[in-house]
């Protein structure tokens, strides 16, 4: 008896896994991609075939500028690795700072601009805002930052 109500057990264990469906669109990027770095490549398992993101400058001064102002800069960066650099998310500090990014996968050799727009309006003073990047790469978060001085309307 305890044989049979062992395998009845085993038997609803293996077969009703909670097999979770995908939330993700039909054309959303594979998040293995993302989590397993050389995957975007196709590649095999060597960290040699990693894609490796370089920024020109990961930081912009946008001096001073009057409140309700909006100043964008693009972000220059290249894939200097060897696999397809996919970048999964690039998410301001604030709804004010909006970045937006390349959704295809960037090969090898190639590059884009991560272009960030900061809208000044209801800001004064010293302002420093963030954009967190997350690729599939090593490391998989880069910070863009946006400084600089809002001076109040009169």
């Amino acid at each position: 008896m305890p044989r049979i109500i062992l395998s009845f057990l085993l038997l609803t264990f293996f077969c009703c896994k909670n097999e979770k469906k995908s939330d993700l669109p039909d054309n959303a990027i594979n998040p293995a991609i993302i989590e397993n770095p050389v995957s975007a490549s196709g590649t095999s398992n060597s960290k040699d075939n990693i894609p490796i993101l370089e920024f020109e400058s990961t930081s912009h001064d946008f001096g001073t500028i009057d409140e309700g102002e909006k100043i964008s800069f693009a972000f220059k960066f290249k894939n200097v690795g060897k696999g397809d650099l996919v970048i999964r998310a690039a998410q301001g500090s604030c709804g004010c700072t909006v970045p937006e990014y390349p959704k295809d996968p960037i090969p090898p050799g190639k590059g884009g601009i991560i272009n960030v727009t900061f809208n000044s309006e209801g800001k004064e003073g010293q302002q420093h805002k963030t954009v967190t990047v997350i690729s599939n790469t090593m490391p998989n978060t880069f910070i863009l930052d946006v400084l600089g001085n809002v001076i109040k309307k009169k």
